[in-house]
Parts: C-alpha cells; structure tokens; sequence
C-alpha cells in the first residue's frame, strides 16, 4: 500500500506516548495515525484481568485517549479475539502499516503471530518492535545458549548485553480524520458499581502516563536514597509504588532504568540503592523471559516434583487469610492493604505468601488467583513467578526450609507496629513489643489496649512452630 496510506497503532500493554516504538513507527514519515485498543477476553490462552486490574485498566484508557486526543490520534476501543478485530479496524481505516509491540506470554505471541501472518496477505505493511522489556526474551542466555537456571546468573549474563536509551514521544503526530466506530468504554464493565469497592483504590492511585511520570519523580527525589535496606520496611516510604504502571506500560523499563542509572550518575542517590533498584527491574525481566519459555507458569508448577505435594484444603482458614484474620497481625496488614488499595508491600507480600503456601499448606495457585484477581499491578510473569518463588516450586525457588516466621518478620520490618496499625486498627493502642504477638499480652494489657481475642481480633489460626514442622515434613516427603 502507499505510503501515505493511514497507519494503526495497535496498543496492548503499552499504554504510553513515551518510549513507545510501535507508535513511532506509526508516526514516521507523516502516515495519519489511530490507535486501537482490543479488549480480548476471548482468544485461546488468554487469562482474563482480575477486578483490581480491570478497574486500573479503565483509568489508564480515559488517560491514554485523552492524551492522544491532543494530538487529535482516535483510539479505536474494540472488543472481540484481536486476531479478527485487528484485521477488521485495519481494512475499516485502509491501513498501510500496522504497527505493535510484542508480548512475551505464549498465547499472546501466538495471536501476535496470527494477526501478523493475516495483515501481510492482505498486503500491508506490519512493524513489530519490543517496548515491554529490556531484552528479547531468548536474548539472556548461557554460554550454551539457555536462559540461565537461577536469577543470580540471568542478572550477570543481562548486565553484560546492551540496553537501549528510552524513546521520546513522537515528535510529529498527524491524527486520522476518520469517523471510525469505537466502543463505549463504560459498556465494558471494567470498573465496580453495584456495590462499588474501588473507593480505596481510587484514593491510592492514579492511572496513565502522567501519574506515572510524576509516580518517578516523587520516587527519585524522595525514595531511592535508602532503597537498599528501606525497601524491606512497609513502615517506610522507600519503595517505588511503579509496579502497577509498570505492569499497563504508562511508562517503560528502558524509562526506569536510564533514570535511576541518571540520578546515581549524579549523585541523587547511593550507587547501591541504584544498583538495588536495577536487581528489582531484572527480576521482573527474569519473570518474563521464563513466562516466554516455560509458559503456562500460573497454573502448573515449574518443578514439576511439587505435582504431589498434599496441599490441604480448608475453606475456613482460606476465607480467614483472604479477609486478614488469621491473628498474625503482619499478615493480617498485608492482606488488608491488598483489599483496601489493590497494592501490598513486596516484604508482606512474601510473607503472606508464604503464610498461605507454607503455614496453611494451602496450593499456591489458591494465592496466585486471590492476587490476580486483587492487585492493580497483577502481571501475568511476575505474579505466578513469585508466588512459585515462596512455595519452593519455582526455577529459582527460595529453599523449601524457608518458612518465614510472621512474628520475626513484623517486629524486624516493623519494628514500631506503624504498618500494622494503619491496617489493623483494632490493635493500634497495644504496646510496640506486643502488637505482633497479641495473644501473649496478659489480660490487663489487653482490656486496656480494648482488645477481646477471639472476639475484636482473632486468635492465631495455627501455631507457628506447630504449622512449620507440619510443613517441613511435607516438603521433604515431596522434594526429591
């Protein structure tokens, strides 16, 4: 087709102007340009978004319009298998060049592949970049040409290869003046109404690419100093809170990375927090070169002796640990956070994972599911990595003698009890010494602090040593 014929920009989680290749190839050479968004729920393979991540998604797309709208670019909203959609908004708009940037996952490489393979017999042009990670999957690898075993070894072989300096937006874009239908967005449903949950979420975050923007920059001036040790403390603020624009792409890894390497360049912050904050954007790289080539890691385990692991199942303990009631106040707080904001610190994320898996002897998919369907920073790669990570069945799992004790933990990274206060109010006015252990408070301290255990707060659903040797036996009877 000529080339000044229209282009599509087909946008997926990319949600940005920024760093964007797929749109830059759209807007090279002065092409009109419209954009398209797929709601695709029914393709082979592909894992519906839980609440959280629905909700987030509906902010990050009002963003996303608004912003190209300025720049007077459509974006198409369209429900439906990409691989017919695509093609349908393509010849709807007499595309030239359909431009997008690839998935990692095998289900959507797959559909990728397809809609590539249909737009070329039809004899348009079609430009795939790489925009969601800092490498190729396939990329890192040993010197016998496999992704490294262990994310110790993936960050040194990553370290050594080549990393490409962040796009601009695109300096010129022409808008398709075009009446080409788009869908509603509120008909998607995306968000909660009858009953409507998402107040907390709502007074946490702000999706799009301009909140991610300023997301960083409160991150630099304010949060990476100390990063290294203080990322461990959900007292503290020396965390990034990126991930969920992370995981919707409103700004990149490449973006990331050049800004922390820039701050310590200049001396914002210590070379160690910087380098710390890099081994974190690798593990995530890490989770999503092993999504691309072991697949279906939210549903099967990766050591595949954990197949006859005798998970219990226990409905009521289950119910408890989704609620935060499992008289651990550290676990309780991270799950109450969960459900209040759609977020959870990565130090109590561990632990209530672990708690669930090790603790409970609870199937870890049974947790991987309650965060997919809870976080607005729910990834595909990340999510199921890390929950596999605690359980022991991952590629590179934590040893399975790991069973992170929530009393240590709470009075360790939160030593004051600030955490667990903000989440769990009704301990608030017990003593920093007990309020990780209330059930060894006496009575007196805790008819003063208002507190009836069992009845204001629960008691311990399991006994820590008693849930840690049952676990243990467990997993040596298991791992071979």
């Amino acid at each position: 087709m000529p080339s000044h014929s229209p282009a599509l920009v087909w946008l997926r989680d990319d949600l940005r102007l920024a760093d964007n290749p797929a749109l830059s190839r759209a807007a090279d050479g002065g092409r009109p340009v419209a954009a398209l968004y797929v709601l695709d729920e029914d393709s082979p393979g592909i894992r519906p978004l839980g609440g959280a991540a629905r909700w987030w998604l509906a902010g990050s797309l009002r963003a996303l319009r608004a912003d190209l709208a300025r720049h007077g670019v459509p974006l198409i909203l369209r429900r439906g298998p990409a691989a017919r959609v695509v093609g349908e908004v393509a010849s709807q708009i007499g595309a030239g060049l359909v431009a997008f940037n690839d998935r990692p996952g095998a289900a959507e490489a797959k559909i990728d592949r397809k809609v590539a393979e249909q737009l070329k017999g039809e004899e348009r042009e079609v430009a795939r970049d790489g925009a969601h990670l800092l490498h190729p999957p396939g990329s890192v690898t040993t010197s016998a040409g496999r992704m490294p075993r262990t994310f110790s070894a993936f960050h040194r072989a990553a370290l050594k290869l080549q990393v490409g300096a962040p796009l601009g937006a695109p300096r010129r874009l022409t808008g398709l003046a075009s009446g080409v239908a788009s869908e509603d967005l509120d008909s998607w449903e995306l968000e909660p109404r009858r009953p409507d949950w998402a107040g907390g979420l709502r007074a946490a975050w702000t999706p799009g690419e301009h909140a991610a923007r300023a997301r960083l920059e409160d991150f630099l001036e304010q949060g990476l100093a100390g990063y290294a040790n203080g990322r461990d403390r959900p007292d503290l603020g020396h965390v990034s809170r990126l991930s969920p624009h992370l995981r919707f792409g409103e700004i990149s890894p490449r973006q990331l990375l050049a800004a922390v390497r820039h701050a310590a360049a200049e001396g914002a912050a210590p070379q160690a927090d910087a380098d710390k904050f890099e081994a974190e954007l690798y593990w995530r790289e890490f989770s999503h070169h092993l999504l691309a080539e072991v697949g279906d890691i939210a549903r099967r385990n990766i050591q595949d002796s954990f197949d006859l692991f005798p998970w219990r199942e226990a409905p009521g303990e289950l119910k408890a640990w989704q609620r935060g009631r499992t008289g651990y106040p550290l676990v309780d707080a991270g799950l109450r956070q969960l459900w209040q904001t759609g977020w959870m610190h990565n130090r109590v994320r561990m632990v209530v994972a672990s708690f669930l898996s090790k603790h409970l002897l609870m199937d870890w998919r049974t947790g991987e599911a309650w965060f997919w369907d809870t976080l607005v920073d729910a990834d595909p790669a990340n999510n199921p990595t890390n929950w596999q990570w605690v359980a022991g069945s991952g590629l590179d799992a934590a040893p399975y003698f790991r069973i992170f004790n929530p009393v240590a933990q709470g009075e360790k990274f939160d030593p004051a009890g600030t955490y667990v206060r903000a989440f769990v109010p009704e301990l608030a006015k017990l003593p920093d010494t007990l309020i990780h252990k209330p059930w060894t408070a006496d009575a007196g301290t805790l008819a003063a602090a208002g507190i009836r255990l069992g009845v204001t707060y629960p008691k311990p659903v399991v006994d820590h040593a008693a849930a840690r040797e049952r676990a243990l036996l467990a997993l040596k009877s298991t791992i071979k």
